[in-house]
């Protein structure tokens, strides 16, 4: 990792996401008839669904206001993040009960609900990312609400019809890793006064229920204290978000000074690249068994984009808390094979999509799941700890 390297990443970095990636987005995906965003795009940014996922509507709000904060006071993008938070407090909470829909119509109308409140936790980053440059009040009360409702409706399940019954309980590594990262932007934009509680909270219900020493492993899914469940939904493992999460954890110990959380945020990507890094064809497997037996889902081997992105901000922070030349070399293997396969050099953006081998499986560049989240904050993240550096 010499100077030519890191400033040849930089650029690939910052040049992906400010020449490459976003002007993908904000001159396909802005619905000016409607407001926010529109996300179903083919390879060259026509819309193939008018359908709007709330997921997207927060990610993009806040990534604009991300942009703002962390490279230039642009305009257009706090227009654009204005413009997102509008759509969602014109048409993403339902009036009944406050929570958030999963998926509208283009004009706002409501079609799906899920039993999960994740839409929560990301419009909680947008207000509060829009909170920081606004200085609005306002904005810094709707930000802590809807954190308030993810947290609570986490807390309080039976509050939810249950999509299981109640003979085999589980918890999921999803609820405390995303609460670590949504406490943490909300600690930063608008001093989130219990943000501490949550994250170290969410972080000790990782390590004593996901974080398996014994089996050199990070559970997805476990019983409810934490007991690994022999069968196909508790053997399944989802290396990329563990890896996710483990660079939500090395952040903490980053911010903190803590050598602890270093040292676990590090194990936990040592386990899962063992797991899911493919040595036959590269690249991060979306799901692997625990005990290396067939898993369930039938996409279990295909080579998904933002496993690979979150592969990428985690082994090149891990390396730039540890120094430790491992980190280096895993961070050019996950990054060169990703820019060989993903990005569509033709029409722009990435492809979400391939089969083991790298080879294409579809040309969307967006669906309800993909949008303008997860490769712009790899680039955004690496840009930024290249600097460091």
């Amino acid at each position: 990792m010499n100077r030519n390297r890191i400033n040849e990443l930089i650029s690939v970095y910052r040049d992906g996401l400010l020449e490459d990636v976003l002007p993908f987005w904000t001159a396909h995906g802005v619905d000016s008839q409607h407001g926010g965003f529109l996300t179903a795009l083919d390879r060259e940014g026509r819309v193939i669904d008018t359908d709007k996922a709330v997921w997207q509507q927060g990610r993009f709000t806040w990534l604009l206001t991300e942009l703002y904060h962390r490279v230039e006071a642009r305009d257009e993008w706090l227009r654009l993040a204005q413009h997102g938070a509008d759509f969602l407090d014109a048409h993403c909470f339902d009036p009944a009960d406050g929570r958030m829909w999963f998926l509208l119509t283009r004009d706002g109308r409501p079609l799906r609900k899920r039993r999960y409140a994740f839409s929560e936790s990301f419009a909680a980053v947008a207000y509060a990312g829009l909170a920081r440059i606004t200085g609005r009040p306002e904005d810094a009360e709707k930000a802590r609400r809807a954190f308030r409702r993810f947290v609570d409706h986490s807390e309080n399940p039976q509050n939810v019809e249950p999509k299981f019954t109640d003979v085999r309980p589980t918890r999921s590594l999803a609820v405390p890793m995303i609460t670590i990262v949504t406490a943490q932007q909300l600690r930063a934009a608008i001093g989130l006064e219990d943000a501490e509680h949550w994250i170290d909270r969410s972080i000790e219900s990782i390590r004593r229920h996901h974080i398996k020493p014994d089996l050199q492993c990070v559970m997805e899914t476990v019983g409810s204290d934490g007991e690994v469940l022999d069968h196909f939904d508790g053997r399944t493992l989802n290396p990329g978000h563990a890896i996710e999460g483990a660079w939500f954890i090395l952040n903490e110990g980053k911010l903190r000074g803590d050598q602890e959380l270093i040292r676990v945020g590090c194990q936990m990507l040592d386990w899962m690249w063992q797991r899911g890094w493919d040595a036959r064809h590269g690249g991060i497997l979306y799901f692997t068994d625990l005990k290396g037996l067939p898993v369930q889902e039938y996409w279990h081997d295909m080579k998904f984009w933002w496993p690979q992105n979150e592969t990428i901000i985690a082994c090149l922070l891990a390396y730039q808390l540890t120094g430790d030349p491992k980190y280096a070399e895993w961070h050019t293997q996950i990054h060169d094979w990703t820019h060989a396969h993903f990005p569509d050099a033709q029409h722009g953006e990435w492809f979400g999509y391939l089969h083991r081998d790298g080879t294409l499986s579809s040309t969307a560049k967006g669906n309800y799941w993909k949008g303008p989240f997860h490769i712009p904050r790899m680039q955004l993240e690496c840009w930024k700890t290249l600097e460091a550096l």
